[in-house]
């Protein structure tokens, strides 16, 4: 089929799928309220390829075909930060929100790749087929995915087979000659809502007793028997004026529930084989991770923007105190963006060539960004102001009784009136405060792995032996 238009795209995902908003059953994705805002925001991905400005970005020209660079399986560190660049334009366009429908499930499938001809190597499978059949099925066809990798759990101190109840952890219930048949749920699974595919993967390391939670596979969303409960969180309704950045963007967040759902096996990617489950998580998540720092940079850089347009408006720009906030901020933003460059840079190939980034500089990098990001949010706001969070609505600038007063008395330095200020400190508080500004300082929490995770991740990847042999030869040990 070739590289897909938006209208195609959101013609793809009317296919009579099982999503339920706030308790009812959703008809059609892309004419609900809320829904058809997120399928709205995904057709960044597609317009990119289409504008003559950002296509050689988004779009790949090999051997004669042409397709979607997110599906470019990297060969080279170029393609690993010419893949960075992409998330960082495309999250630009999305006014800080990124599309996530292409990026997260290409991670997904380069992990794939790596682990599967290890598995096929080790018990003779044919997992590795299966995924290269599916990939061409996705980036020939232009489709969107979504990854479902996170389990329920339900007691976190016990593993998938210790549970009170055996669905907590997504397992095999019957395995047939035609497929397998999965049960459980998974939750925070991004996009599902308007994706075409979804691709299920292993959460953590397993043991024999729970080879039946050892699966990963790949289903269309309108599979019989898949269930999305979306979460009506950011969903209520707003106004340009008051939430410019959300207003009209959204990303959806289900818990993905199979019921029985039946997988053929051309579809399946592991199925038993428990320890091989580690190796796929972690392999997606060294993509993902990278992914997610690339697509920080621009909300790291609208939070220097945010902060310097405030200090002006304010007329605060030479106050000792706010020069040393704005410096901090453009350190932050600054070495996060090195960081991710340098991720790329040193990222190493396998033995078959698809490189992937370094996973310490991928690791400091996103506990870099997390760990500060409230800090940073803490600068913005003080510079900005309370009337963050006190402002008037638009109405009220129309009304003639009050209209030119505010306009009057909540002007900032010369030049700038109160209806020029109230936008620019909406513009603020819908990027630091409220549901949007909540959900961005939630994900930078726990999105692509808490910050417990990417400290393991930085120890386990940094090499000790180097520099603990340079201090046993200083001290002439």
């Amino acid at each position: 089929m070739g590289l897909r238009t938006a209208q195609q795209y959101i013609d793809s995902v009317r296919d009579d799928r099982t999503v339920y908003y706030r308790g009812e059953k959703v008809a059609d994705v892309t004419t609900h309220k809320v829904i058809g805002k997120a399928v709205t925001h995904a057709c960044v991905d597609y317009l990119m390829a289409e504008d003559p400005a950002t296509r050689e970005l988004a779009v790949v020209q090999e051997d004669g075909d042409e397709y979607s660079r997110y599906y470019k399986i990297p060969a080279s560190t170029d393609d690993l930060l010419q893949r960075s660049k992409l998330i960082e334009a495309s999250t630009a366009m999305g006014k800080t929100l990124v599309p996530l429908v292409k990026e997260i499930g290409t991670d997904a499938l380069f992990a794939l790749h790596k682990v599967s001809r290890l598995v096929d190597q080790k018990y003779e499978t044919e997992y590795l087929k299966r995924v290269q059949a599916f990939y061409r099925h996705c980036r020939d066809n232009d489709l969107t995915m979504s990854v479902a990798q996170t389990d329920v759990k339900g007691d976190r101190s016990a593993g998938p087979s210790n549970q009170a109840h055996p669905d907590y952890y997504t397992h095999i219930v019957e395995r047939r000659a035609d497929g397998i048949v999965v049960r459980g749920a998974k939750i925070h699974t991004s996009c599902t809502t308007n994706t075409n595919e979804l691709i299920v993967l292993p959460t953590r390391a397993l043991s024999e007793a729970d080879a039946d939670y050892a699966v990963a596979f790949a289903i269309p969303v309108n599979t019989p028997g898949v269930k999305l409960v979306a979460s009506p969180y950011g969903g209520s309704a707003k106004t340009e004026f008051d939430a410019p950045l959300s207003a009209e963007r959204k990303m959806m967040e289900t818990i993905t529930i199979f019921e029985d759902v039946f997988v053929p096996w051309e579809r399946v990617f592991l199925a038993g084989e428990y320890d091989f489950a580690v190796a796929i998580a972690l392999g997606f998540v060294e993509y993902h991770r990278f992914t997610a720092v690339s697509y920080k940079l621009p909300l790291v850089d609208a939070l220097i923007g945010s902060a310097l347009l405030m200090a002006d408006i304010n007329g605060i720009s030479k106050a000792a105190h706010v020069r040393e906030k704005l410096t901090w901020l453009i350190s932050y933003a600054e070495t996060l963006r090195a960081l991710t460059e340098m991720a790329a840079l040193r990222g190493k190939p396998d033995e078959n060539g698809i490189y992937a980034p370094d996973p310490l500089t991928t690791n400091m990098a996103k506990y870099h960004f997390a760990h500060n990001y409230h800090e940073a949010l803490q600068h913005v706001q003080d510079i900005a102001g309370g009337m963050l969070v006190t402002g008037p609505g638009v109405e009220d600038f129309s009304a003639p009784e009050t209209g030119d007063l505010l306009r009057k008395y909540l002007g900032g330095k010369a030049g700038i009136d109160g209806e020029v200020r109230t936008r620019a400190m909406n513009m603020v508080s819908d990027l630091t405060t409220g549901d949007f500004g909540g959900y961005h300082a939630v994900l930078a929490i726990h999105a692509e792995g808490s910050l417990e995770a990417e400290k393991l991740m930085i120890s386990r990847a940094y090499d000790s032996r180097r520099t603990l042999e340079y201090a046993r030869q200083l001290a002439g040990l």
